[in-house]
């Protein structure tokens, strides 16, 4: 195995984590782990005009319930840090300096006035070498209007200078080879005087550099800035360090159409983030899979199936499988409809293989906030007879409720069909019957009531469907008998006992 594989996720602490930026960082991690790499987070946050509160303890969070663990990361530390770029000016610094000597980057003046007023006059503006001497910057001005602007601590900005129509090739490990004339590119802004911090283009070129980074994996929104990416490494003088390229195909919306947005999961009502997220300056409330009810390993392998294909039909894989099983020629170069039903299906499978102890820990807050105080072991119990008809957590509520409350209403079409004038009577005689019994086990009280409606040529449909009402209070649930002996001898007859006070049939 290859040691020298570094992959990084290196998010922006500016809101939430969107789940395609998970699915991005999964990519990275399966690679990683199958070349026994290293996966490091590196936090950019050098726009600190959109830094947000809160927003990196998300990004930790989040991984953290995710399972998937960093080598290297201000939390974890490493040898190549700090790991935060705000905490790495000294570091830019000596590069944007060295791009100025070597005259591949130069200093501009140039203000926000100045240059909308040049967007009104050029049509489709760009800042390069067929505009930049026109512009007030180290390339135009002379020395002795340098010197008064410098005297008067003018904000300036750093700008790569990028040389025309010069081929530059990208090598792609999803998209093949792309040809890019430099021509297209503008002169980008690498540096800002106003809070002596470089932008994305520099800071991640040097902190790639730096922390040997072998591979990277991001999403395609972020291919047309690789030529120029490409084109720095050659100024800085680092072909050879050069990493690869793999430019992830989008995330879709559920129709297709345009990249998935907040908005999406808003109208359709699915989670966008891992997380919930409460905006510490409006106070949105936004869900997350994991408050929705979703299980981590759930959520994993659905997002890794989107936008690539393990070579094989089965559609549930354990973290060790995806890993051994990755590829980049596997993966598509066309973005992947977000399907939220499938994410659904994905987290019911998960729920049945998963130990009925482990699914009282994540219900029990559920049962809390309804104030419903019951044993584990009876919780236990429950989810065992209802899971299989569960998608999510918060479904064992809404499936199994009755064996917590008893019914306070009775479903009207129900009792329309089922409910007959003499109903109360046999059910009168059920609970006789009930009171009796010693083993109260659902395979004993199944056999005792079906021979018991034998005997009495009772219609079968009827007494079952009215026993199930009284219990239940709506057609639904598991097996009527698991739940009567589940809820108990005397809740079975306290039920039945208040459905004969409470239903009267017009």
């Amino acid at each position: 195995m290859n040691n020298q594989i570094r992959v990084r996720f290196a998010p922006s602490p500016t809101g939430p984590l969107h789940i395609g930026g998970v699915r991005t960082a999964l990519y990275n991690y399966l690679f990683a782990k199958q070349q026994g790499g290293k996966f490091i987070l590196r936090i950019e946050d050098t726009d600190s005009n959109r830094f947000v509160e809160g927003a990196e303890k998300y990004i930790a969070d989040a991984f953290e319930w995710l399972n998937l663990e960093f080598d290297e990361g201000p939390l974890a530390g490493g040898k190549h840090g700090p790991y935060r770029q705000s905490e790495r000016k000294e570091i830019y610094q000596q590069y944007v300096t060295k791009l100025l000597n070597s005259e591949k980057a130069y200093i501009a003046y140039d203000t926000p006035e100045e240059l909308n007023t040049k967007r009104k006059e050029i049509s489709n503006f760009q800042y390069d070498a067929s505009t930049r001497m026109q512009m007030r910057n180290s390339l135009a001005l002379s020395l002795n209007e340098m010197e008064a602007l410098n005297e008067k601590r003018t904000p300036y900005v750093v700008r790569i200078k990028v040389e025309p129509d010069i081929e530059i090739t990208v090598n792609d490990l999803i998209r093949g080879e792309v040809i890019v004339n430099s021509s297209v590119l503008d002169d980008k802004v690498i540096y800002k005087s106003s809070d002596e911090l470089p932008t994305y283009h520099l800071a991640n070129i040097v902190d790639d550099h730096l922390m040997r980074i072998s591979h990277v994996i991001r999403g395609e929104e972020w291919l047309p800035s690789a030529p120029l990416h490409v084109w720095m490494y050659q100024c800085l003088g680092w072909e050879e360090t050069m990493p690869q390229f793999a430019h992830l195909p989008l995330l879709l919306k559920p129709e297709g159409n345009g990249k998935l947005s907040k908005r999406d999961g808003d109208r359709l009502g699915f989670p966008i983030f891992p997380l919930k997220w409460v905006d510490p300056q409006s106070g949105e409330v936004s869900s997350g899979y994991r408050e929705s009810g979703y299980l981590p390993h759930a959520v994993v392998n659905f997002l890794a199936l989107l936008g690539w294909n393990p070579g094989h039909d089965e559609e549930i894989m354990s973290m060790e499988e995806m890993i051994e099983l990755f590829s980049f020629d596997r993966c598509s170069k066309s973005g992947a409809k977000f399907d939220f039903e499938k994410a659904k299906w994905f987290n019911h499978q998960y729920i049945q293989t998963t130990s009925d102890e482990e699914l009282e820990k994540l219900f029990r807050p559920i049962l809390d906030e309804k104030k419903v105080i019951v044993s584990k072991e009876y919780v236990e119990k429950v989810i065992g007879l209802i899971k299989n008809r569960a998608h999510l957590i918060d479904d064992f509520w809404d499936q199994g409720s009755f064996f917590f409350i008893a019914p306070t209403s009775y479903d009207e079409k129900t009792v329309r069909k089922r409910w007959k004038a003499e109903t109360p009577e046999q059910l009168g005689e059920l609970i006789n019957l009930i009171e009796g019994v010693e083993d109260f086990s659902s395979a004993n009280i199944e056999s005792l009531i079906k021979d018991w409606i034998v005997l009495k040529q009772y219609h079968l449909g009827n007494i079952m469907n009215a026993f199930r009402l009284a219990l239940v209070g709506e057609p639904k649930g598991p097996h009527i008998f698991d739940i009567a002996a589940l809820i108990g001898q005397e809740e079975t007859i306290n039920r039945l006992k208040k459905a004969i006070i409470t239903i009267h049939k017009d």
